[in-house]
């Protein structure tokens, strides 16, 4: 039996099937060939997932790309459906950049996605991007961490992954999109240092998050992360018990929170040890400077 999920589900891509079908929207009139070339003052449309992905792809792409960005601000990729508006939008990418570490919206969805525009081109933004199992980053049902961008270092592999993908599709402009993936990337590589001596001195420190996101951030400057919450699951009163014992005996004050989900939880934790929330975003679009944000905000506790 399917759900009425997947009911809707199935409903809204046989609507965008039959669309695409009568409209003629995949004519080669308004899509890219796929062998680069770009006419008059027309761009390449790249489709992506999530918000950092569309500061990478337009700082690599620069006025030579138009971006589609599925998961919006504020939205959550384990939740959110895209839109018929998006569909009919996807039916006229030349690229879909996926982030590829297994975000539940592109589980969800990525091979519905690519059956609407088969002839896009598919960059796997992950790939040479070695991922977190374990109990700091496993999702379950054997993905590894899917948060790859929350580190700078993993956000130089995936530039370097969309500029490769930019210079395949359109070799005429190749040097063009290394000259802005350098430049792209020397900024992240200062980023990474300023993190560096930002949190120099807090090795070993606990940072107790309500969203499991931060694993790799964690990782690259010897922080703990310690989860609220993991996979999605509901705290029951014990799990709630639990934690406020920990942060207790870890001498935790502050509790880290993202925008994009209940606070509740982590709200009933910070009033239960007397200290406070701080909202982190793990999804701003503007990459850099929340990079730097959520540093300054670790480097406090």
């Amino acid at each position: 039996m399917f759900s009425k999920r997947q009911i809707s589900e199935l409903f809204l891509l046989s609507v965008i099937f039959l669309i695409i079908l009568v409209t003629g929207c995949t004519d080669n009139s308004t899509v890219q060939s796929g062998n680069g070339n770009i006419n008059g003052e027309s761009q390449i449309k790249v489709a992506v997932s999530i918000p950092p992905q569309k500061e990478f792809v337009e700082s690599v792409g620069g006025e030579l790309v138009d971006v589609l960005l599925f998961v919006p601000p504020g939205a959550s990729p384990h939740t959110h459906e895209p839109s018929p508006e998006q569909l009919k939008e996807l039916s006229k990418a030349d690229i879909y950049a996926e982030v590829g570490s297994g975000i539940e919206f592109e589980l969800a969805y990525m091979d519905k996605l690519k059956g609407i525009n088969p002839g896009m081109k598919i960059i796997d933004c992950s790939k040479g991007i070695d991922l977190i199992y374990g109990d700091t980053g496993s999702q379950g049902d054997g993905f590894g961490d899917p948060h790859i961008w929350l580190s700078p270092k993993n956000a130089r592999i995936m530039v370097e992954n969309i500029c490769e993908g930019l210079c395949e599709f359109s070799p005429e402009n190749e040097e063009y999109f290394r000259k802005n993936s350098e430049e792209y990337i020397s900024k992240l590589d200062m980023l990474d240092k300023d993190i560096t001596m930002e949190l120099e001195g807090k090795n070993g420190e606990k940072i107790m998050v309500y969203h499991s996101a931060w694993a790799y951030f964690a990782k690259d400057y010897s922080l703990i992360q310690v989860p609220v919450e993991t996979e999605g699951k509901e705290l029951t009163s014990g799990d709630i018990s639990s934690l406020i014992e920990q942060a207790r005996a870890d001498n935790i004050s502050v509790i880290f929170a993202s925008p994009q989900y209940s606070l509740k939880s982590a709200n009933v934790v910070a009033d239960a040890i007397n200290g406070r929330l701080v909202l982190i975003d793990p999804l701003a679009e503007n990459y850099s400077e929340n990079m730097a944000a959520v540093a300054g905000a670790f480097a406090e506790v």
